[in-house]
């Protein structure tokens, strides 16, 4: 079931310099991990302790997960996942 991640520019060097990648999973989660897997140098950047780290937001579909099943939103084949790091200053 492939989902289409969007890397974003920061955390390209770590996906081969990839801007999108195909990934599969039946959730969210799964399919961040399945990217992870692919490029085990995102792992790191992308979880801290199972979840997705507090500078980073994910929306699937252009819907931002936190209001929807969070990790556990169901995706299915074509959904597109964009991580997209949280930008603060003033």
């Amino acid at each position: 079931m492939p989902v289409k991640i969007q890397i974003p520019t920061l955390l390209r060097e770590h996906a081969a310099g990839k801007n999108v990648v195909d990934a599969s999973g039946d959730t969210v989660k799964a399919a961040l991990e399945d990217l992870c897997k692919q490029f085990p140098a995102l792992g790191a950047k992308i979880f801290d302790r199972g979840e997705v780290r507090m500078h980073l937001n994910v929306y699937l579909n252009s819907e931002d997960i936190r209001y929807l099943d969070e990790l556990s939103t169901k995706t299915k084949d074509g959904d597109e996942l964009d991580i997209i790091p949280a930008v603060a200053g003033g």
